[in-house]
């Protein structure tokens, strides 16, 4: 998190977009999972916004006790969020829970095999355990990327690993 700090956000949240409408765009019309970005995270609020302006409902997650997985709340571009769990920005109660058909994933580091480091928790493993064959994308920095994350028996890898320098197809 440290290297991520020293970032420069502007612009890469833009050139995110652009890499995930041009290289591993969601299917058609999906209900795509986001999430909303804190502190030193990509900012993947330009994408949503696309993916919203081209027809695809969104969802953001709610994050339960350790060991559940994520619920995931309908959520519209623009309207307003609640204070969550850990800091995170989250529909309010009254919001429908859906599950989604396309995952935006936040990474705090990944190696060129598609592994990828989370924070800690195991709520996205227990998500996509939960969603086979979900399509299902990381996002970060690509300065994030990092020689060798270990992984597990648990990991579920993604389809790809999209950054604002380019996208990493990991899919096995």
């Amino acid at each position: 998190m440290a290297a991520r700090a020293t970032l420069d956000p502007n612009g890469a949240g833009e050139a995110l977009a652009e890499t995930v409408l041009r290289h591993c765009p969601p299917p058609a019309g999906a209900l795509v999972g986001g999430f909303w970005p804190m502190g030193d995270e990509i900012d993947i609020r330009p994408l949503m916004r696309r993916l919203s302006d081209a027809g695809h409902s969104l969802a953001l997650p709610v994050t339960p006790r350790r060991g559940q997985p994520l619920t995931f709340r309908r959520w519209a571009w623009g309207e307003t969020l609640v204070s969550g769990r850990f800091g995170t920005s989250i529909p309010a109660e009254t919001a429908e829970t859906v599950t989604p058909e396309a995952l935006l994933v936040p990474l705090l580091a990944f190696d060129e095999r598609g592994c990828r480091l989370g924070y800690g928790g195991g709520f996205y493993d227990r998500t996509l355990a939960g969603l086979p064959g979900i399509w299902a994308v990381g996002v970060a920095f690509a300065a994030q990327q990092v020689a060798k994350v270990p992984s597990g028996a648990h990991d579920v890898f993604l389809h790809g690993i999209a950054t604002e320098a380019g996208f990493l197809r990991t899919e096995r």
